[in-house]
């Protein structure tokens, strides 16, 4: 086949699924592609260019993802459901791609524009809602660290211990609030919550300025 910057891509996302980023070479996607080294390099320059432009494709279908579900919004819908809309489809994005959390965790360092979207965005949403842009700033952060740092923790969970039943009733017993805690929510419902909770947070610092 063709080679092309796009095959190029995919084939990085899959290495680097495997070897995470210090394991990720250019000769490493070129054997992928069944390809010399040499001949990625009129494409893709670089690993921090294949770098970025796998953060970017994960990063713009999440924007895509969000733009979809805040047209689906009823326009007086609060600002905290605009947040949630995007994180929601944030997560649901970045969990499709092995690694792509830390991709996109990464995102800054290698200057995705399709990263700088989501932020954009997001600060865009609470800005509109009257949060003073100091706290505004610490707050999209925060969100987009949840989401990120969640998705990495869904990714990178080893399969569960079997423990004995015994086992299972001393650690209730020992830690009776952190076992109920586990096990009172789903994951989606722990993810949710945590965004609202945030959102909770933010809306005691909004700016009753008209915007």
């Amino acid at each position: 086949m063709k080679l092309t910057r796009e095959r190029i891509i995919d084939a990085g996302m899959a290495e680097f699924a495997e070897s995470g980023y210090h394991g990720l070479s250019m000769r490493k996607v070129a054997k992928r592609l069944d390809a010399q080294a040499g001949s990625l390099y009129y494409h893709v320059p670089n690993k921090n260019t294949l770098l970025q432009l796998m953060a970017d494709r994960v990063a713009r279908r999440a924007y895509e993802a969000g733009t979809a579900a805040l047209s689906a919004l009823d326009p007086a819908a609060p600002w905290q459901d605009r947040v949630q809309a995007q994180l929601v489809t944030l997560r649901e994005s970045i969990r499709l791609h092995p690694g792509g959390a830390v991709m996109l965790a990464d995102s800054p360092k290698v200057l995705s524009t399709s990263a700088l979207s989501l932020m954009e965005r997001l600060l865009e949403t609470l800005h509109a809602a009257g949060i003073p842009a100091a706290h505004a700033a610490i707050g999209a952060d925060a969100l987009l660290s949840h989401a990120t740092g969640f998705v990495l923790q869904e990714q990178s969970q080893p399969p569960a211990a079997a423990i004995s039943a015994r086992e299972a009733a001393d650690l209730h017993a020992r830690f009776p609030l952190t076992v109920a805690a586990a096990t009172a929510f789903t994951e989606d419902d722990k993810f949710t919550h945590a965004v609202q909770l945030l959102c909770t947070g933010l809306a005691t610092l909004t700016d009753p300025t008209p915007r």
